[in-house]
């Protein structure tokens, strides 16, 4: 199609200058194009760009996305391949040229929107951090659209970046946990923070006197940080923070599927340490996270929760995840099974003991019991769980079993019969008593027989106790004779006379001829 155009618009004397111009291409390419003939030109498209280039065995990837995506930056490029390929090693030089390649071959143009900022000066380190929301809308995995709510982070010195997702609007408490869990990531906080005029945090300016709202005043009261508020309309005092906001929109969440927000916060970290903060920044030409290790030691420490809480009736809050299981300081901590409810917030409140900082204290509501405590571990990465929080299955047998139990009139017998299968059937015990239950629900009016007889045999499986039960209630239709012969126990050794069948009954069942 390129060389087809560029013919055209050749036949029509535009100069090669022209051309260039109108199909976005270089002038070299033009050259090459009215040089060679149309089957010259469709070999040329069908091997891989020019030489052979190091990117070339992925190049149905990057042509595949760009055609999908043609909005794409050559950075987005870049992550998508190292997500997908972890150990590919590639500059970012290299895939801006060879994208450029394929968008100038394929004829496939990029729209952009530049948006004008003005310089803001180099701030020293460990003296600011920059904080800014977001929304995105994702395609989910079953092609649905979802709506997702996060807020970023960025060290002004550094650029070293932090965010958190969730799938509903932020509320201050939300805010105030993500502060804290930024803290935790950080190491530390800074001495200023800049914020936008959110209502989460603000009432008003005032004419330089700030209003914030209580539970966010309390919370810098305690922190003892300073907090900057930027005027309206006037995001240039932040512009930081807007392009890193930009670029989680535009390099991580952009045509990313969405699955569920446990998998996306997760994916978010990774992109963060592959991406966010490892390539090369564009304005202080170094890796954000190489400087974060020397503006680390700047950060003021901050204590390992916060004491408002307990004076002020509030706490810090943290989601359950669908294991049971919260995060704290890059641990995971049990709750009782059952916390977590497909329906709701499945928020829970934490704090920790203030006598000895030691035990982290869980709660349902703000000031309501305490439903988990645990041992804080200094270690990462590491889930401490508490066995009271986990099924006690020996439990829910026992209640099983004491429930069979109360269905038979003779008790004593059902618990002995019961306890012999517990015996023989450790491992199995549920299932055993899982039968015996389905045949107490189908034959109700039998169970009391069958016991006997089972008890009197010795026939110590459930199986042999739903047998049994089958054949009683089938023999209701039988006469009476054979009926009390089943209910009198035979002699172990009663002689039954088999039937015999001729030799030529067994020789044709086989096939055979006699």
């Amino acid at each position: 199609m390129l060389y087809i155009k560029i013919q055209e618009l050749h036949k029509r004397k535009f100069k090669v200058a022209q051309i260039a111009k109108e199909l976005k291409i270089s002038r070299p390419t033009v050259y090459k194009y009215l040089e060679m003939t149309f089957d010259e030109a469709k070999a040329y498209t069908e091997l891989p760009l020019g030489k052979k280039k190091k990117l070339d065995h992925y190049k149905d990837w990057i042509l595949a996305w760009l055609e999908e995506y043609p909005h794409l930056s050559s950075a987005q490029i870049h992550d998508w391949l190292l997500e997908r390929y972890p150990d590919l090693v590639v500059g970012g030089s290299t895939v801006r040229t060879y994208v450029r390649g394929i968008r100038e071959v394929y004829q496939i143009d990029k729209k952009v929107i530049v948006r004008q900022y003005e310089a803001v000066p180099e701030q020293p380190m460990g003296k600011q951090l920059q904080v800014d929301w977001g929304e995105t809308k994702q395609r989910t995995v079953n092609n649905k659209e979802i709506k997702l709510y996060f807020i970023a982070f960025v060290l002004a010195n550094s650029r070293q970046k932090f965010m958190e997702w969730q799938a509903r609007p932020f509320t201050t408490r939300d805010a105030i946990r993500c502060h804290e869990n930024a803290f935790q990531f950080y190491g530390g906080r800074t001495e200023e923070i800049v914020y936008d005029q959110d209502h989460l945090i603000s009432v008003s300016e005032n004419a330089g006197q700030l209003l914030l709202t209580a539970e966010f005043q309390s919370y810098v009261n305690e922190r003892k940080f300073k907090v900057h508020l930027c005027r309206r309309a006037d995001p240039e005092s932040k512009g930081m923070i807007e392009n890193v906001v930009k670029y989680i929109k535009g390099n991580f969440a952009d045509s990313r599927v969405f699955r569920d927000i446990e998998d996306w916060n997760e994916r978010a970290r990774q992109w963060l340490e592959r991406t966010g903060n490892h390539q090369v920044h564009q304005t202080t030409k170094k890796r954000p996270a190489e400087v974060f290790l020397l503006e680390k030691q700047h950060l003021q420490p901050v204590s390992s929760l916060l004491s408002y809480e307990s004076t002020n009736n509030q706490s810090i809050t943290r989601s359950v995840s669908k294991d049971n299981t919260i995060r704290y300081k890059s641990n995971r901590y049990s709750v009782p099974l059952g916390t977590y409810q497909n329906m709701g917030e499945n928020l829970v409140w934490i704090e920790v003991r203030q006598e000895d900082h030691k035990v982290l204290v869980i709660r349902k509501e703000a000031n309501g019991e305490v439903i988990a405590e645990h041992i804080i571990s200094s270690e990462k990465g590491k889930l401490i769980q508490n066995r009271h929080h986990t099924r006690d299955r020996s439990k829910g047998v026992e209640e099983l079993k004491q429930r069979l139990i109360s269905h038979f009139e003779d008790q004593v017998q059902a618990a002995a019969y019961l306890e012999e299968i517990s015996q023989r059937y450790p491992r199995y015990r549920r299932d055993q008593f899982m039968i015996i239950y389905k045949v107490i629900q189908q034959y109700p009016d039998l169970i009391d027989t069958v016991l006997t007889k089972c008890t009197t045999e010795k026939l110590y499986n459930a199986n042999d106790f739903r047998d049994i039960s089958h054949h009683l209630d089938a023999l209701r239709d039988e006469p009476i004779e054979e009926i009390q012969s089943f209910y009198m126990s035979p002699p172990k050794h009663s002689h039954i006379k088999a039937s015999i069948r001729s030799l030529d009954a067994y020789t044709s069942i086989l096939g055979g001829r006699a």
